[in-house]
Formats: C-alpha cells, structure tokens, sequence
C-alpha cells in the first residue's frame, strides 16, 4: 500500500496531523471495533457508524465493523466492565471508536464495578497516552456560547492531555478506616518517561499549527508539577521553532474564559487536562460540539494505536430521546480516519461536511435552544449526506 509524507488537502487548515497520508486511489481495510457504551452513547455512536460508512463508500474503502461491551452495559451482561472479550477485540482492531461510559444506578458501586473503570481499563490496555481534543469556536455557533462574541471569535485550541498517570492511575488509593478515623488517598505520580513522550507529542502538534505551546501545571505547590515543568523545557530544546510558555492551571482555567484567543496548544497532565477540556466546551457552544483522539506508540504497521470518543459523558437523562449531539462523536470519527489509517483527505471531508451543516443551522437542542431543533438522526444523516 502507497504512502506520502502527509499534506494538509486543499481547503483544510493545518491542524493535528502526526501521520503518514495514503494515497487517495489505496482501497483501505477499515477495522474498527465500536463500543457504544452507555446512556447517549448508543445513539451518537451510531451516527459517526454512519458517518464511516459512508466515507467507506464514497472513497472506495472497506469497512469491517465490530461490536463489544464497555462500562454499565458491560457489568449488566458480564458482571465486569471491561470483560476479557472487549479487550481481545480492543487489541485485535485497527482504531476503537467508543461512545460514553456512566450510568446513575453504579453511582454507589465500589471502584471496581463502576464503568468509568472500564474506560480506565480500556486506555491501559491499548497503550494510549495522549488525548487529543480540539476545541474551535465556530462562526455559526458564536451565539451559542455563553461568552461574548468578541471573546470567543477565533479561538482555536488543541488541548493535549496526558491519559495515562496522575491522580487517576496512582497507588497507593482507597478509602480505609472507620469513624473520625476514615479517609480517602489518591496519589499523583509521574515519571520523566511519562511527560517526555506526551510533550513530544505536544510540541509536534504544535509545530504544525501556530508554534506556540502552553504547558500547564500546579509547579508552586506540587512536586509532581515542578518535575513536570523541569522536563517539558528539557523537551523543548529538541522544538527551538515553538514558543514555550508556563502557566499555573488556577490562571489558566481564567484565562480560557477570559481570553481564549491566545491558545494554541495546550500540554498538561491527567487531572487538569479533564477539568480544563471540559471548561473549554464554553468556547464550542456546546460540550457535544467536542471530538478526541487518544493515540499511543505506533503499531508495526505505522499506524497510531488510537481510542476515538467523543468528550461529553452518557447524560442519561435524555438518552434515548434522540437529543443528544452526534458532532463530537463524528468529529471522533475523522480523527479516526486520520489518525489510524493516515486518511487525511477522508478525515478533511468529514469535517467540511460538520462545518456546512453547523453553516445550516442543521443542529440539536442544546445548539439551537429556540425554534425548531434537529434530532441525533436527522443531522447524522445531514452530514453523511454532504460527504
């Protein structure tokens, strides 16, 4: 199979491109295990399903598609939340494409039984330790954020999250004792291994934007932060083109909010990286405007082993009512396109179609509050329609 050095396709804006791009007139074999998870899962799954599908049939391609268990759905069928079978096929696939993980009635199950350990489970298995989520503040949806337009016009941020360490992954944790006596531990611990490989990646991405990277951390009371900050700037010897900048993550959450324009890249660790990405969906309008990509080392065949979702959770709350925003879901899908399988062009295609919808008015509830809002269904079939 024919490869090139990856190009941004005309028309496109340079963004996350780490891959090789294949050639446009390469039949690709697409294996993808879906994971619909739980809650709206299901449904926006099944709208960046259709998505592919029809990239698969437009540019030529083949689509093998299998399905597993992950999360609540998993412990309801299998008693686990991420059984033995999800993480044969997990390994056996080219990309995971997943929806959310979560439901109301594990709330008070023990760590082990609750589905985002599942999720947890899932990233550890595949290896991947970077997540990629580009937050853009698109013309259409200026009136949809909370934040006045003038603050929001322009910005355009990938946050790059480290998935694997900190305070989600550290030992020792638990909750022990009885009474007065009782108390929770979590611990936060890096190593130099762990930041040099997700800063890398970070300046990477951020040589093919606008050069310039803010790493952010907690350095005036962490320990874990001061190594963190010590290691970035040995990194970014090796990128003399990209301005590094340091900022503490309490100013940083305000400056998202006060002056998001000035973000580029955005390199931080696990915790803040979750809070932060999350804080940023203001600037998008919506957290289900939202796609990311976690990707780890590549795999023999060059690709990036990658896990493909979407950022809002399951919001059980109005699953099945055919509300929830497929777009964050879809946009996971073109990043599965580019990142897994170097289809740039494809990848390009898919957003293009995202952004003639949004230009459409052609959005859900939570993008459209007054008039008449679309379904999950009707704008999957909308943006599969302009592909």
């Amino acid at each position: 199979m024919n490869s090139r050095v990856a190009r941004t396709p005309k028309g496109r804006r340079a963004g996350m491109i780490l891959v090789q791009s294949r050639a446009t007139d390469d039949a690709v074999e697409l294996n993808i295990l879906v994971l619909p998870g739980d809650g709206i899962g299901t449904e926006v799954t099944r709208e960046a399903v259709r998505v592919l599908e029809r990239v698969a049939d437009r540019f030529g391609h083949r689509l093998n598609l299998r399905r597993a268990l992950l999360g609540g759905a998993a412990i309801r069928e299998t008693g686990s939340p991420f059984p033995p079978e999800t993480e044969r096929l997990a390994r056996e696939a080219d990309a995971t494409l997943m929806g959310a993980v979560g439901l109301p009635e594990f709330d008070a199950a023990p760590p082990e039984r609750r589905p985002e350990k599942g999720l947890l489970a899932l990233r550890r298995a595949l290896g991947v330790y970077a997540n990629l989520r580009p937050v853009r503040a698109y013309k259409a949806l200026l009136d949809s954020s909370p934040l006045k337009n003038r603050l929001v016009e322009g910005a355009d941020m990938l946050i790059v999250r480290e998935l694997t360490g900190g305070l989600y992954y550290g030992t020792p944790r638990g909750v022990c004792g009885q009474g007065a006596d009782e108390r929770g531990v979590n611990t936060m611990t890096y190593t130099r291994a762990e930041i040099e490989r997700v800063a890398r990646v970070g300046f990477a991405l951020a040589r093919k934007r606008r050069r310039k990277l803010v790493s952010v951390d907690k350095s005036n009371v962490l320990e874990t932060s001061q190594l963190w900050r010590r290691v970035v700037v040995e990194v970014s010897k090796d990128f003399p083109d990209v301005a590094l900048e340091h900022l503490l993550v309490d100013n940083c959450a305000m400056q998202l909010i006060t002056d998001p324009r000035r973000f580029d890249v955005l390199l931080t660790e696990n915790l803040f990286g979750d809070i932060l990405s999350d804080e940023a969906a203001v600037l998008a309008g919506s957290i289900g405007m939202l796609p990311s990509a976690s990707i780890g080392d590549r795999r023999p065949s060059g690709a990036w082993a990658g896990l493909y979702e979407p950022v809002h959770g399951s919001a059980p709350d109005i699953a099945g009512r055919n509300l929830a925003n497929p777009l964050g879901a879809i946009g996971s899908a073109a990043a599965l396109l580019e990142y897994s399988f170097g289809l740039c062009e494809e990848a390009a295609a898919v957003n293009a179609a995202v952004e003639k919808v949004l230009d459409a008015g052609q959005v859900t509830a939570d993008l459209r509050p007054q008039g008449s809002p679309f379904g999950t269904d009707a704008v999957g079939q909308a943006v599969a329609s302009l592909i």
